[in-house]
């Protein structure tokens, strides 16, 4: 359904004041914490699509976004991810 209304696009900055524009493919809750799966924008269809999952972290009421760094949340967070996204499609193909 979020397709009816574009993609989502978000630009984040890293550590050395360099940006990137990420395209957000899902988001979701999980354990009370916030998670995004995203990819980098770009209109290069032959590059080898990257999803990363980032978590929404509150940082003094500032929302961040930051790497995963325990393996076993990172690998359970993106299983539900993957799944989620698959289930989406799956969704939209029947429609």
């Amino acid at each position: 359904m979020a397709e009816d209304y574009g993609s989502d696009f978000i630009t984040i900055v890293d550590e050395d004041g360099s940006e990137f524009e990420l395209e957000i493919l899902s988001t979701m809750e999980y354990n009370g914490e916030s998670y995004v799966a995203v990819i980098p924008a770009g209109d290069d269809e032959d590059a080898e699509l990257e999803v990363s999952i980032l978590k929404n972290v509150d940082d003094n009421g500032e929302l961040i976004l930051e790497a995963i760094e325990d393996e076993d949340e990172l690998e359970t967070v993106y299983n539900l991810m993957m799944d989620q996204l698959y289930e989406e499609d799956a969704e939209e193909d029947e429609e």
